[in-house]
């Protein structure tokens, strides 16, 4: 270990301990978000409402003292009310665009599925591109831009389920689950959790969060990672119980993330423990079972990652 990862790897280790005090008993979950962040990707939670999802969102733009924007999605909502709008401006005889929430560094779409499909829509190329189009004008969002996204379970009522393309475009998603009994003990007896990101002190600004990144993709990856990581992708794709296998989106999301991993790992280089460590994350939401198959797709890439061998 090099003294630059050395400090980088101290520095991470304190942005965790910080969320770690905000989010109880969720290391895990707290460190594979983090990584999505250092992997410029974007992140669904998918889990009960309370369990601390909006509470991540907002430790994280805190540590990262990144500009924060949440969004209440409702059936009711409308696309320029996310993205903007150009209105017509008589003294200077011309529109002029008024920039909507989407406009910040880290979005925070609250109850994604709650909106409508062309709500959910409206996102897409912001989440591709970075950028929104509106009356054939594009706007470039900040930079960085992330977009994290909860999501409540399909069963409860008034939710609209994302289309495929829309999954596709969060490079990671996560289940926060309840806190085991030592932590939600913690967590009753602690102060209120909007008074403790409210006492949240940056770690980093935006500008370290891109050298960050750019750390991250530059560490090495051999070519049996590659070998590893392709096997992974294409075992989903002639599993039988699965309709829609990984794209080679997700083969490129996998692989930033596990540099990114590797990072908070404090290593230079990419392991296959790496990967496996973010491959159910990576495929979870991406997968597309049969109809008459068991389980979910996180069961699945469960199976699929210890029945793949490591080169």
């Amino acid at each position: 270990m090099n003294d630059v990862t050395r400090d980088i790897s101290v520095l991470l280790r304190s942005v965790e301990a910080q969320l770690n005090s905000v989010v109880l008993g969720k290391p895990r979950e707290i460190r594979l978000a983090l990584v999505c962040l250092l992997a410029g990707g974007h992140l669904l939670l998918e889990d009960l409402p309370g369990v601390g999802k909006t509470t991540l969102a907002q430790a994280l733009a805190a540590t990262f003292d990144l500009q924060f924007g949440r969004v209440q999605f409702t059936s009711d909502l409308l696309p320029a009310d996310l993205i903007g709008v150009s209105i017509f401006d008589p003294g200077q005889r011309r529109f002029d665009f008024h920039a909507g929430p989407i406009f910040t560094q880290l979005l925070l779409a609250d109850e994604i599925n709650r909106g409508t499909p062309k709500l959910q829509s409206a996102l897409l190329e912001a989440m591709a591109e970075q950028q929104v189009t509106v009356d054939g004008t594009s706007h470039r969002l900040p930079d960085p831009f992330v977009v994290i996204a909860t999501q409540n379970p399909l069963e409860q009522s008034g939710t609209f389920p994302l289309p495929e393309s829309q999954l596709d475009r969060f490079m990671c998603s996560l289940r926060l689950g309840y806190p085991d009994e030592r932590a939600e003990k913690a967590l009753l007896g602690a102060r209120e959790r909007r008074t403790l990101i409210g006492e949240l002190k940056p770690l980093l600004d935006a500008h370290g969060l891109l050298r960050l990144r750019e750390a991250a993709q530059a560490l090495h990856l051999s070519a049996a990672g590659i070998d590893y990581a392709y096997a992974l992708i294409a075992a989903t794709r002639s599993e039988r119980r699965v309709r829609i296998g990984l794209s080679p989106r997700a083969g490129i999301a996998l692989l930033r993330a596990a540099r990114a991993h590797a990072l908070v790992a404090g290593r230079g280089h990419v392991l296959p423990e790496d990967l496996q460590a973010l491959f159910v994350a990576i495929a979870r939401h991406r997968l597309v079972l049969n109809a008459d198959a068991n389980g979910d797709g996180g069961s699945v890439a469960r199976e699929l990652l210890a029945q793949v061998a490591i080169p």
